[in-house]
């Protein structure tokens, strides 16, 4: 049986969802993808609480995290992930429209696997979320025992 690769989305954009998803179906890995809306729901995915309790073990293979969000910014969000023994290991890929330096300086400073400024043009928005999906979910190795 072949272990499913999942890649989490934490967006609050719908159209940014909608494109994402998009760029992902392009190479048939929409049903790799789990789409969250906020920092609190992408540490209730990651620590499999609330509406995630049931969700399979396993951590996904890549998150990623957009900065600007309500309720929790993706920089606690990663703070958190990558002060947990048990969640460090996941790549985190920070997909924002911020350009501003200290955001990328601090995500740099907390472990961050890499920083996309979204594009702001259509073709190459989807063209840059196909080729993390591709590399994260078909060609990168997880860390031995991060995918169950």
């Amino acid at each position: 049986m072949e272990i499913l690769k999942q890649i989490l989305l934490v967006e609050d954009d719908p159209r940014d969802i909608e494109l994402t998803i998009s760029a992902f179906k392009k190479y048939n890995l929409v049903n790799r993808v789990g789409v969250v809306n906020d920092g609190v729901e992408a540490l209730d995915y990651l620590y499999r609480r609330g509406d995630f309790a049931s969700r399979p073990n396993g951590n996904p293979i890549v998150i990623l995290l957009d900065l600007k969000m309500p309720r929790m910014d993706g920089i606690q969000v990663l703070r958190q992930i990558k002060s947990d023994e048990n969640l460090r290991s996941i790549p985190v890929v920070i997909l924002t429209s911020s350009c501003e330096s200290r955001d990328l300086e601090e995500c740099y400073n907390l472990g961050v696997n890499a920083y996309v400024v979204k594009p702001v043009k259509f073709k190459e928005f989807i063209d840059a979320v196909s080729e993390i999906g591709i590399f994260w979910a078909l060609i990168n190795e997880p860390p031995p025992g991060s995918i169950k």
